[in-house]
């Protein structure tokens, strides 16, 4: 994308996305560090929240502890569903980029009727439930977003979340800067026209790749941005039944193939059902692939960043209203005191 053509720049989705790259190099890395102690103290860690405040910071996050020895137990699920869970031994952290979701504030009125000691917020807004009702809150700097698919308040809510686990297992945080030149690098990329094509005319857009929130996160956000149908086929799911229902004019979008499934993928999806995959990723792979930069500990952001630009590009080609969908809310279930 690019904002000095009015073809972007008319739109706030735009700019927010692009606001990310500043809010990646403004972070202060040791936010996390006032939640260690009472993290370090219970078992484990929950992440909840609902839809993009959950999926890419809190299965990002278990993502990367599950590849270091020694670390604590996480989980995450939605607000609802941890009504039903025994939590009292896990440091419960909610994220909800309004502060005000009703499945997330009902859980903390529970957790205070249980006395539990250690759960936290992490918001966009100050004066809210998720920033008042916790022993600790944090509140994003991004600023508010006009656009209702959130995109920079995911990347902060995502960042707050990174300098917690970092605290609690006693590391530094990266430095950010190489990882926000990169992100700005995969926004303003030009995409070959051709696979904007194809995913504009596709029936049904989906997802593969690890379960670290990227790749759903996508999905979520090809609803808001396309209005298309899209799924997250975890792991081989891909070539484990769903091709019975899959047909030509269908993409799959692979985030960063694992090389050694790339011919099983050609073989059912391409060669089988005659559909086109498409691979985000840092090398070249067997599929028309957007090459994005190679950066360490924070990669998972870069793909993300590629996703939206990936995107926007197929909601402008199919002349949507990007900022506004017709049905979808910027918050899903809104809390209103009695």
């Amino acid at each position: 994308m690019n904002l000095t053509d009015k073809k972007y720049s008319q739109y706030s989705l735009t700019k927010e996305m692009l606001e990310t790259v500043e809010v990646m190099r403004n972070f202060d890395v040791n936010i996390g560090k006032k939640y260690s102690a009472d993290i370090k103290a219970k078992k484990g860690i929950f992440y909840t929240g609902e839809g993009s405040s959950r999926l890419f910071p809190g299965k990002r996050a278990i993502y990367e502890t599950m590849k270091d020895s020694g670390h604590k137990p996480s989980a995450t699920d939605g607000a609802t569903q941890a009504l039903e869970y025994d939590l009292s031994d896990y440091a419960v952290i909610g994220l909800s980029n309004s502060g005000k979701t009703k499945e997330l504030v009902r859980l903390y009125h529970k957790l205070t009727k249980d006395n539990h000691n250690a759960f936290f917020g992490i918001t966009a807004f100050d004066n809210t439930p998720v920033a008042d009702l916790p022993k600790q809150s944090t509140v994003l700097s991004c600023g508010p977003e006009m656009a209702v698919a959130a995109t920079k308040s995911v990347i902060e809510q995502a960042l707050v979340v990174d300098s917690i686990v970092h605290a609690v297992n006693d590391k530094e945080m990266p430095s950010l800067e190489v990882a926000a030149n990169a992100v700005e690098t995969v926004l303003t990329q030009e995409i070959d026209p051709e696979l904007i094509n194809k995913i504009a005319n596709a029936g049904t857009i989906y997802f593969a790749g690890r379960n670290n929130g990227v790749a759903e996160e996508l999905t979520l956000k090809t609803n808001e941005i396309t209005r298309k149908k899209s799924d997250y086929l975890e792991g081989t799911y891909a070539a484990h039944g769903i091709e019975e229902v899959q047909n030509k004019e269908d993409v799959i979008i692979v985030i960063d193939p694992f090389e050694a499934e790339e011919e099983k993928f050609k073989e059912c999806l391409v060669d089988g059902v005659g559909l086109t995959i498409i691979a985000i990723s840092t090398r070249d792979t067997i599929f028309p692939t957007i090459k994005i930069p190679k950066v360490d500990h924070y990669q998972n952001y870069v793909e993300l960043a590629a996703g939206w630009n990936l995107l926007v590009d197929t909601g402008i080609k199919l002349g949507i209203e990007i900022d506004k969908p017709v049905r979808a809310r910027k918050v899903g279930n809104e809390f209103i005191p009695e």
